[in-house]
């Protein structure tokens, strides 16, 4: 049988080939797992007629591989990458476990995890639980992410469940397991499902960050390539216009957090009826007192009003993520929201 002594005939499949076998049995039984039918095919065909290898081959391979990895600079993982990567190996509800473990907060213990949670989120889940569940939950979570989650609650909701943390004995490891279980199941596997974006929401979000005419331009140059993922990003953007959905409530919070020196130039730009909008949430001195420092700007750039704007609409998602408004995103009639 011929020997393979030049390393210079070689071909990807057959260096792959024998770096699997260099890398025994074990190892290569699981890297084979990872593979698909045809890959799996491609190399046990070229292995089987790889004949005999001289040692020299195989130490220049090695080195080779080595310095190809050490090249790259970095790995690069992610959600998405790692799912793959499992998916080859685990059945799909352990996959679905671990994956929403991942997605969830950090944290090696539900409780540690429970820490990282938003105290609005947290609070906005509990409220819909028993007081005395409640009271377990908090009792086991830092003192200060507990108090904040307290202070978060209704306020006489929150009282019944001081008291109830006040009378508390020790929790039998029974009714702490069922509570574990449940929050693992219904909260952490609901919040690790809202965390996993669709790339559309992702650019959307990423399109908003954009000045006015950086994003038209991206959007034009999209629109030409794809329209339907176009359409799609416009639709998930939340815009300056779309504060017009905002309830009478919502109009107050923003006015009373926004910056007052960008109001007047944002408004400037702003159609008829969301003036109105926001004019109707003020008090009638207030109202004028805005009308008459609208009318006194005069001309203004149109970069200072999308600037003005934008600074608006960044206010509100904050406002928004604190769950202390609620923005409705989209075309007339729709239901997305953002918290």
């Amino acid at each position: 049988m011929r020997i393979r002594d030049d390393y210079r005939t070689l071909g990807g499949r057959e260096k792959a080939s024998i770096l699997l076998l260099t890398l025994g049995e074990e190892v290569a039984a699981k890297l084979f797992a990872l593979m698909s039918d045809e890959e799996i095919k491609e190399i046990s065909q070229t292995m089987a007629g790889l004949g005999s290898v001289h040692s020299s081959i195989i130490e220049r391979l090695i080195v080779e591989f080595a310095d190809q990895i050490s090249a790259t600079g970095s790995l690069i993982g992610s959600f998405d990458s790692t799912e793959r990567l499992l998916g080859k190996i685990l059945d799909k509800n352990r996959l679905s476990g671990i994956m929403d473990d991942i997605r969830g907060p950090a944290g090696r213990t539900m409780w540690d995890k429970l820490g990282n949670v938003n105290e609005g989120v947290l609070a906005n889940y509990l409220k819909n639980e028993y007081p005395q569940t409640v009271a377990v939950v908090l009792s086991k979570i830092r003192s200060d992410h507990s108090a904040r989650v307290l202070g978060t609650l209704p306020e006489a909701f929150a009282m019944e469940v001081v008291m109830r943390m006040l009378r508390m004995e020790t929790v039998q490891k029974d009714v702490l397991d069922d509570v574990e279980r449940v929050l693992r199941n219904e909260f952490m596997s609901n919040l690790a499902k809202t965390n996993r974006k669709d790339t559309h929401e992702m650019m959307a979000e990423i399109f908003n960050s954009l000045d006015r005419q950086t994003e038209a331009r991206f959007s034009t140059a999209l629109e030409e390539r794809n329209r339907d993922s176009a359409e799609k990003i416009q639709a998930l953007m939340f815009k300056f216009e779309d504060l017009g959905k905002l309830d009478p409530g919502g109009v107050q919070t923003l006015l009373r957090a926004v910056d007052k020196s960008k109001l007047a130039i944002a408004l400037k730009g702003a159609n008829e009826q969301l003036r109105d909008l926001f004019f109707s949430n003020m008090s009638e001195r207030a109202g004028k007192m805005l009308k008459e420092e609208i009318e006194a700007l005069g001309p203004v750039r149109g970069k200072d009003v999308a600037e003005a704007q934008t600074s608006m609409v960044n206010t509100a998602k904050e406002l928004a993520a604190k769950d202390e408004i609620v923005l409705s995103k989209g075309g007339a009639g729709e239901d997305d929201l953002i918290y």
